[in-house]
């Protein structure tokens, strides 16, 4: 299994940046992923997580409404639409698999139930 996650960049306060997350080595159409950040000198942060057909997605409360989780199954890769971005979702971010093959019923949220961890991509919102 690889994730590999691509896009970070540095942006402006407002600004939008569109994450991937290349996967491989698996059917990824079966199983649900997420994304989790990690801001410089914090801990994890669970951001969203998305079914395996992508019908169903959910956001923590500090990016609902700014940041849109999705995935071409045909394509296998996950993306993370992030707009209106703030100095505050300056962190690393990492894509990650669920442990359960078509399972869409739990939080999601419990990073100890995702089995594989991408290496990360940096975003940096400053002015």
């Amino acid at each position: 299994v690889q994730l590999v996650e691509s896009g970070g960049g540095l942006v402006q306060p407002g600004g939008s940046l569109r994450l991937s997350c290349a996967a491989s080595g698996f059917t990824f159409s079966n199983y649900a992923m997420t994304w989790v950040r990690q801001a410089p000198g914090k801990g994890l942060e669970w951001v969203s997580a998305i079914n395996s057909d992508g019908s169903s997605a959910i956001y923590a409360n500090s990016v609902r409404g700014r940041f849109t989780i999705s995935r071409n199954n045909a394509e296998s890769t996950l993306y993370l639409q992030m707009n209106s971005l703030k100095p505050e979702d300056t962190a690393v971010y990492y894509c990650a698999k669920y442990f359960v093959e078509r399972a869409w019923t739990g939080t999601f949220r419990e990073f100890n139930e995702y089995d594989y961890w991408g290496q990360g991509t940096q975003v940096t919102v400053s002015s």
